[in-house]
């Protein structure tokens, strides 16, 4: 497989924009890592529902998803979402390629339980096939993935970060950067550059991370637990710069200032 692997899962904000998305290709083409990009599209999928007059239903912040909004979700995401980011990334001179976690079995997926509503098809993350994103790296292809995965019977509607976290244990990465359009953690006004899970739920403890910002920290967490050294909640602007909040567990962290010292 190729050197360093960053997997970046870029939100739906920044998907329906030109300007945006002519921003997260130029990026993208100035990489000089190996990139898998896992994308959302929530926005898209819930503006499509209501003007279908169905009304979005949503749980502990996940979308419940029945069977006729997963239809919608797979045109949504699969089709013009996927397809659109795609077509910026190779005006961008990106050699990229669209595909789902249902394309050559990628994403294997349960049905997600909750202990008071049936979540319908909205599922979770069982197995990644790593070999589908590493036959696609070793030919320099930037594979560029839509959550919707398939599963025993049914293909499911999965939360994005999730997929993009479990995606960078199955490869290997380095690194899952969540670019949305927050710069990152604040406090106080100011961006916080580093933390360490510890840290992490300690402000979220003490109610300096809140709101919206808590299950985007959250997801940040999640990947550290999986194996992967370090993740990083930021904007376009931030990540063009190399800015944003970066989550190290804190062996990664001194390791790091060692490294930086000698």
């Amino acid at each position: 497989m190729a050197g360093r692997i960053t997997v970046v899962k870029v939100s739906g904000h920044c998907l329906d924009d030109d300007a945006l998305l002519r921003q997260f290709a130029g990026i993208v083409a100035r990489s000089d890592e190996a990139l898998v990009i896992v994308h959302g599209g929530g926005k898209e999928i819930s503006d499509l529902q209501q003007k279908l007059n169905i009304e979005p239903r949503y749980v502990d912040g996940l979308r419940v998803t029945d069977a006729g909004s997963l239809a919608l979700v797979e045109m949504v995401l699969c089709g013009s979402v996927n397809k659109r980011l795609v077509r910026y990334l190779l005006a961008a001179g990106v050699d990229a390629q669209g595909l789902s976690g249902v394309d050559r079995g990628l994403v294997r997926a349960r049905p997600m339980r909750h202990e008071s509503i049936d979540m319908g098809y909205t599922g979770e993350v069982a197995s990644v096939r790593r070999e589908v994103i590493a036959d696609l790296l070793e030919r320099g292809v930037t594979p560029v993935i839509a959550p919707v995965s398939v599963g025993k019977s049914s293909n499911f509607n999965l939360n994005a970060d999730p997929v993009a976290g479990a995606i960078a244990a199955a490869i290997g990465a380095w690194s899952v950067i969540f670019v949305s359009n927050v710069a990152g953690v604040l406090a106080d006004g100011k961006r916080i550059a580093s933390l360490t899970s510890g840290q992490a739920l300690d402000l979220i403890g003490s109610g300096v991370i809140h709101g919206g910002m808590i299950p985007k920290v959250r997801a940040a967490l999640d990947v550290l637990s999986s194996g992967v050294p370090q993740a990083v909640i930021t904007d376009l602007d931030g990540w063009a710069a190399q800015g944003g909040t970066t989550f190290l567990e804190a062996n990664v962290e001194r390791t790091l200032k060692g490294e930086a010292c000698q």
